[in-house]
């Protein structure tokens, strides 16, 4: 009886490899230098982190797999799964409720044809609703990829997302 085949573990490209060998002199441990790792394995992966990517990003660091699926799955600019080239994120907190977030989440769900958290056929977009954006002020809001766009109206979201290529 012959003994079960030990799986290598996953690794990063070279390229990779020397991007983060290029970090380590600035941070002092492998966990400081975990979140510039992981955003060069979500780039590398085409803005998401499957299991391999984690995996890797792990035996690079010398780090237990659940020390970074920890990590990936607490920080919201990490994604398990595949996101659009655009995230838009739709504040949903108190204010932005009260001035109309819901409908701004159905103009999205009406204008790119797909759920909160899919992915639009041409992988141009997705979106989610977020607890808070911190701009209350000028409910309701959303944030498509580094951008506030606030006092939206459902004319203002379908104008946002027509101008998204």
């Amino acid at each position: 009886m012959s003994e079960p085949a030990v799986q290598a573990p996953p690794r990063l490209p070279d390229a990779a490899r020397a991007e983060i060998d290029a970090l380590r002199p600035r941070y002092p441990t492998a966990e400081a230098v975990l979140i510039p790792a992981l955003h060069i394995a979500q780039r590398l992966w085409g803005g998401w982190l499957p299991d391999e990517a984690i995996e890797a990003v792990a035996h690079e660091l010398g780090l237990a797999p659940a020390k970074v699926y920890g990590v990936v799955s607490f920080y919201d600019l990490f994604h398990q799964k595949p996101v659009g080239r655009h995230r838009i994120r739709v504040c949903d907190n108190l204010s932005c409720q009260l001035r109309g977030a819901g409908e701004i989440l159905e103009t999205l769900h009406r204008e790119l044809g797909v759920g909160e958290d899919e992915v639009t056929p041409d992988g141009r977009c997705s979106y989610v609703h977020f607890e808070c954006l911190g701009s209350c002020d000028t409910a309701p809001m959303m944030m498509v990829d580094d951008d506030y766009h606030e006092n939206l109206t459902p004319q203002k979201v379908r104008r946002i997302v027509k101008e998204l290529t």
